[in-house]
């Protein structure tokens, strides 16, 4: 990333790259078929993690999230949540922070329920795209 500088504005802005050079063709078809969020089933049955909640962040995020790390770090982090149903392709780093602490302060068994009904209508629409 050192060495292109568009490429690094854009991880700045976004937290991820679009075309990623790291992500293999197998490693694309795992995200693209979300095979990479199995595991974290694991960690919910253990109870370190919820379905519907903010996802894992880390320390070293703190600086990048401002005021908002504490907030969100207090809430059981989840498989899928309020950014995931809401992003947009070119959502940045800061709107999808303030998507998280929208969760936390607005968090309710409806809304969780909302968040997980368009998981699952998500998740159909990408496997009917597979086909």
């Amino acid at each position: 990333l050192l060495d292109n500088p568009e490429a690094n504005e854009e991880f700045i802005k976004y937290r991820k790259l679009k075309d990623d050079p790291r992500i293999t063709p197998v490693g694309k078809f795992i995200r693209k078929t979300s095979l990479d969020e199995f595991p974290q089933f694991i960690n919910v049955l253990k109870g370190d993690m919820s379905l519907v909640g903010p996802r894992p962040y880390l320390p070293r995020e703190k600086e990048d999230m401002g005021l908002f790390y504490d907030d969100i770090i207090k809430t059981k982090p989840g498989i899928t949540g309020y950014w995931q149903i809401n992003r947009q392709e070119n959502t940045t780093y800061k709107e999808r922070i303030e998507m998280e602490i929208y969760y936390v302060k607005n968090k309710n068994i409806v809304l969780d329920a909302k968040i997980m009904l368009s998981t699952i209508k998500t998740a159909n629409t990408c496997s009917r795209d597979l086909i």
